[in-house]
């Protein structure tokens, strides 16, 4: 699967908007985006441009798909799967995006970001309902306990990602036991949940074409 290795600032630039790809930086005065918020490249600080239907929608897609991380295989996947279920398109994908585990533990603050939770989930830092789960696009259920595995607590990155956590705040949605670090999830998220500038019915869009 391609990954992308370059710099995640020029993403957040790109998308005229702050996605906090690189955690606690992002809450700092070092942040890119701040610093410089237009589009990279050479052409980037241009004004006036005129951007189509097709280029907005496009845009959005692109947003959302590298806010979670994921490949375009993987998010046209979970787009079927929401549009293949009852309901609200738009709101399927994204509860299906807040359910993956690398964002769980990013929402519960065990990580500074989903970038940092793919990395933990994979090496096995994180069980859930007491047995290990590697993966990240595992989707969690309604009543499932995350916790950072026993071995694992005294890791720096850990640690201090639970005391910056003040800083996000918990979605409602999910309830938290820093002590034990242990997080439960509540239910499944609601469209009202999701506070991210969003307009999933412009992806809808697109892919309906």
């Amino acid at each position: 699967m391609a990954r992308y290795t370059g710099s995640v600032c020029r993403i957040c630039r790109r998308e005229n908007l702050k996605l906090f790809l690189k955690g606690d930086r992002c809450y700092s005065d070092k942040c890119a985006f701040d610093r410089r918020g237009y589009p990279p490249g050479q052409h980037g600080q241009r004004r006036g441009r005129k951007i189509s239907d097709y280029g907005i929608q496009l845009r959005e897609k692109q947003k959302v798909k590298r806010m979670y991380g994921l490949s375009e295989k993987q998010f046209h996947l979970f787009f079927e799967r929401a549009d293949n279920q009852k309901g609200i398109t738009g709101t399927n994908l994204l509860v299906f995006l807040e359910r993956r585990l690398d964002n769980v533990v990013y929402r519960l603050g065990f990580v500074n970001s989903r970038a940092q939770g793919r990395h933990f989930v994979r090496h096995n830092h994180f069980l859930i309902n007491g047995k290990k789960v590697n993966i990240p696009s595992y989707l969690i259920k309604t009543g499932d306990v995350v916790e950072i595995r026993e071995k694992s607590r005294k890791i720096q990155a850990l640690e201090g990602a639970l005391d910056a956590v003040v800083r996000r705040g918990i979605p409602q949605w999910l309830d938290l036991e820093k002590e034990n670090m242990k997080g439960m999830v509540k239910e499944f998220p609601s469209r009202e949940d999701i506070t991210t500038p969003i307009q999933e019915q412009l992806i809808v869009e697109l892919y309906s074409k």
